[in-house]
């Protein structure tokens, strides 16, 4: 029996002293887990956001009311509003000041859903940040996430639309005051050429400080309703150099200006609407966790949302599940995912979205 006991002695401080001499692998912290759209579909469905694991909803502003905002909270989930702040559908047609006009001096075509907007024209912009203001004074909302927040465009699709946008006279006027370039008389056309071929690299920097300066009002609108609400970013996903750099180039989005302001980002990485592998999901939000730098415990943070809707195609189960945790990548605190209504209607996804979750929220 002694001889036992030391051995037995002997294998435990062994053992003790190989755990405290090999590196322990810290536990991910992971703040969200998120459904993207009304959560009735799984209401519908006899589940409980809690139940599921899902601690937070992310649901269009439109469609938002004070039962949901009741229930979600009551399960344990926090709310927040999906704000679309540049898309003119159902403005600019009785609006024609804020339509956008292209390097033709033309009228912008809708690019498949989106209509986009002149984004410097004073109407169009008042109309937005004063819904913004109604949006929170009318529901108790733990963040509002941006979204359409770019030029006229369509990034999400696997051939994107890409206008040169806006030459109409608001954008002209502005462009001219902040640059201090006097643009010569001529059509609309003749402007725009002039400005892209003698002044390409003053043009894109003027409009990253526009898409720039509708983050800072947001955030001042919604700091000042909730100085503990975020304000999220629903962006295009693209690297620095995907599309001959149009993220930056066409789009606006310049993330060295925006990490300045933006609490949460939220890259829409769409690997089926994009015509990506799977595996494309955590390859995009590493490289995009270190190319903002993004450190632990501080802001800016990163929320990915991925693809669980079948269009185009059908996303399996088993793509669902590598998607879901390829949005924790590098940086990531937190993931949700695209809709809610496509995973309540397939009972497969259902599953993996609460083995997922529910053992992300028992770590």
């Amino acid at each position: 029996m002694v001889k036992l006991s030391f051995k037995l002695i002997v294998l435990v401080a062994t053992g003790l002293i190989f755990a405290l001499s090999c590196p322990q692998k810290p536990t991910k912290t992971v703040e969200v887990r998120g459904v993207y759209g009304n959560p009735k579909p799984l209401w519908d469905k006899g589940y409980k956001l809690n139940e599921l694991g899902v601690n937070a909803i992310f649901v269009h502003s439109g469609a938002i009311d004070q039962a949901m905002v009741e229930r979600a909270k009551s399960e344990g989930a926090k709310v927040y509003a999906e704000f679309a702040t540049l898309n003119g559908k159902n403005y600019v047609e009785s609006h024609p000041d804020a339509w956008a006009i292209n390097e033709k001096g033309e009228k912008v075509e809708a690019a498949t859903w989106f209509m986009g907007v002149c984004p410097t024209e004073p109407g169009f912009r008042e109309y937005r940040f004063n819904q913004l203001r109604d949006l929170l004074s009318n529901f108790d909302l733990d963040g509002i996430w941006m979204d359409y927040v770019h030029w006229h465009a369509q990034f999400e699709d696997p051939e994107p639309i890409l206008p040169e946008t806006c030459f109409n006279d608001h954008c002209l006027n502005e462009f001219s005051s902040y640059t201090g370039l006097q643009i010569p008389e001529g059509t609309t056309s003749e402007k725009a050429q002039w400005i892209l071929t003698q002044h390409d690299k003053e043009w894109r920097n003027w409009r990253c400080k526009v898409i720039h300066d509708w983050a800072v009002e947001m955030k001042k609108i919604v700091k000042e309703a909730n100085p503990n609400a975020l304000l999220g970013l629903y962006h295009c996903p693209w690297d620095d150099e995907e599309y001959n750099g149009a993220r930056r180039r066409n789009l606006g989005l310049d993330y060295d200006l925006l990490r300045e302001t933006i609490d949460v980002f939220s890259p829409m990485v769409y690997h089926g609407r994009m015509h990506r592998d799977p595996n494309w999901v955590e390859e995009n939000i590493s490289w995009f966790s270190n190319r903002l730098n993004i450190e632990k415990g501080a802001y800016p943070k990163v929320w990915p949302i991925v693809q669980a809707h079948d269009d185009p195609g059908i996303i399996s189960k088993e793509e669902f599940e590598t998607v879901l945790l390829g949005g924790l990548a590098g940086e990531s605190t937190g993931v949700m995912m695209f809709t809610t209504n496509s995973v309540a209607k397939d009972e497969a996804k259902t599953a993996v979205m609460r083995k997922v979750y529910r053992n992300l929220s028992e770590e």
